[in-house]
């Protein structure tokens, strides 16, 4: 089955030059299936350097001991 779908002419060009012998389906399915990740946006201008500080601090905050909790676990 086919769905129709409108995208403007930026978004199509560069579909087109990226699909290569693939369907425009699996270049979507693939950006789909990468999902980005906070370490990929990170620097793109997405966040500005305030926001990106506390949220790398955060993380970090959250992150300490977890590798040695895993540790204790498996023991």
């Amino acid at each position: 089955m086919s769905k129709n779908i409108a995208i403007s002419d930026d978004v199509y060009r560069e579909l087109k030059r990226e699909k290569g012998e693939r369907s425009f389906s699996d270049v979507i399915r693939d950006h789909l299936e990468e999902r980005r990740q906070l370490a990929d946006v990170t620097g793109a201008g997405v966040l500005d350097p305030d926001t990106q500080g506390a949220v790398k601090d955060d993380v970090e905050r959250l992150s300490q001991g977890t590798l040695s909790r895993l540790d204790d676990e498996t023991l």
